[in-house]
């Protein structure tokens, strides 16, 4: 019986891993860059997939379509697993869905630093750590004007919002979670320290063809 509920699990949590990964992988601010016309967003600013990234081509509406979208990766993910199969699958989806925004298969595994689709997946976990988390990156970026330092703050202020007000079996899971975003950041935090790491700017790189 106890393996049986054990595999069950085991199972459920896989399930909704791949899921979460497959949907993850859809490299959206690459899609969008190409279908207004401004190539491959991979050869503009720090070829990044991700708004930040795509904010460098000046399209601002653009830049936030691409944050939504990415977003809703990591939050569709873990309501669908949620709904369909159980909290294994829920917090199988909210990894796979950030891992395969980060390194998804149909761009050789090299992906985004995965913020926009982890913010999502806090607001499915749990909407009031989430929505702190947003506004942690919200408030640093209006100060700081820097993207990786709002992001750093956010994703490491998360495990503390969780075991402030939020569901305490996630606290593994999100501090996992915050622990590869700051792992995708280590250049960031190398030009944070030297104070070489560039801010948010609106100015146009790159023209639509």
């Amino acid at each position: 019986m106890i393996d049986a509920i054990l595999n069950h699990i085991q199972l459920n949590g896989l399930l909704g891993f791949i899921g979460g990964y497959l949907f993850g992988a859809i490299p959206f601010g690459l899609v969008l860059c190409v279908a207004f016309g401004y190539g491959d967003i991979r050869k503009i600013g720090s070829g990044n997939i991700g708004a930040t990234n795509v904010l460098r081509t000046g399209n601002k509406k653009l830049a936030a379509l691409t944050v939504l979208l990415d977003s809703s990766k990591g939050f569709i993910a873990v309501l669908v697993a949620a709904a369909l199969l159980d909290k294994h699958a829920m917090f199988g989806a909210a990894l796979g869905a950030i891992v395969g925004h980060n390194f998804p298969v149909w761009l050789k595994f090299k992906g985004g630093k995965g913020v926009a689709t982890t913010l999502g997946t806090f607001l499915a976990l749990s909407w009031p750590v989430g929505l702190a988390c947003c506004a942690t990156w919200l408030i640093t970026a209006v100060i700081s004007r820097i993207s990786s330092l709002s992001a750093l703050l956010a994703l490491g202020a998360a495990p503390f919002f969780v075991a402030w007000f939020g569901d305490p079996k996630q606290l593994y899971l999100v501090t996992l979670i915050s622990a590869l975003g700051w792992m995708r950041h280590r250049a960031n935090i190398e030009r944070l320290m030297k104070g070489e790491e560039p801010k948010i700017t609106l100015k146009k790189k790159s023209e639509p063809k």
